[in-house]
């Protein structure tokens, strides 16, 4: 059975070497049927110049204004061909050069719409402590980090991102494929190594506040009542710390 073809998506701004990180990344995966798209949303820092100079390593780029990072991700999705999609962006990498090979090394089966595995977080001296993704479960936040997983590109086309979430448009996305009934499959292996300095980690309080909107437009009764407490809670916390 031929391989499945892969894309990566990167989406920047004004993202500089921190893009370079995560083309070398790419550059350097082993699987042979992989698609390299990236999205600029017009960056002014030079690196539409480091997009020139790698472009014979690209499938596709553009650089244009966008409407945040969902905007851009839905872009890159359009862009795409490939069966699978992953958004690796500006400042990730993978965990190392066979990291796409080993997990599309066996056939998925038609069923499944999401393929996800762990992630690696550098510390402050860089090395790397592994955070195990969860069971699929209906929660009040991801259980798995998106820059390890890998969706079908039917799945995305069917429901793009949704742009009036500023910050949890992915969120939103995978929890409504779990409320669908869609099947996950956990692979038990790093995929990513996660960049601690991007707008997720700089913006939690803001985070949690679109995650309990997505809650109150997505869940059951039960569900909200379930969930929101404990969001509520954690994101007031985040608040009260300024985070």
């Amino acid at each position: 059975m031929s391989q499945p073809l892969v894309t990566v998506v990167t989406v920047c701004y004004n993202a500089g070497t921190m893009l370079s990180k995560t083309m070398e990344s790419v550059g350097k995966q082993s699987y042979p049927n992989l698609e390299y798209i990236i999205v600029d949303g017009g960056s002014t820092d030079g690196t539409q110049e480091i997009l020139r100079d790698y472009k014979g390593k690209l499938d596709k780029f553009i650089s244009e204004k966008d409407n945040g990072i969902y905007d851009a991700m839905n872009k890159g999705v359009q862009l795409s061909s490939g069966d699978w999609i992953i958004f690796m962006n500006a400042g990730d990498t993978f965990y190392d050069r066979d990291t796409i090979a080993n997990i599309f090394s066996n056939p998925i089966p038609e069923e499944v719409k999401v393929v996800y595995g762990d992630v690696a977080k550098p510390d402050s001296e860089g090395s790397l402590s592994i955070k195990r993704a969860q069971q699929p479960h209906n929660s009040h936040r991801m259980f798995f980090c998106h820059q390890s997983a890998f969706a079908r590109r039917e799945s995305l086309i069917e429901h793009p991102f949704d742009t009036r979430h500023r910050l949890s448009a992915d969120f939103k996305f995978f929890k409504t494929l779990i409320l669908n009934g869609d099947r996950f499959m956990y692979v038990n292996t790093p995929i990513s190594v996660f960049d601690v300095t991007g707008v997720s980690n700089s913006s939690r309080s803001k985070g949690l506040k679109d995650n309990i909107s997505v809650i109150k437009e997505l869940d059951s009764l039960s569900d909200k009542l379930r969930l929101l407490p404990r969001l509520y809670f954690t994101y007031l916390m985040c608040r009260f710390r300024g985070k």
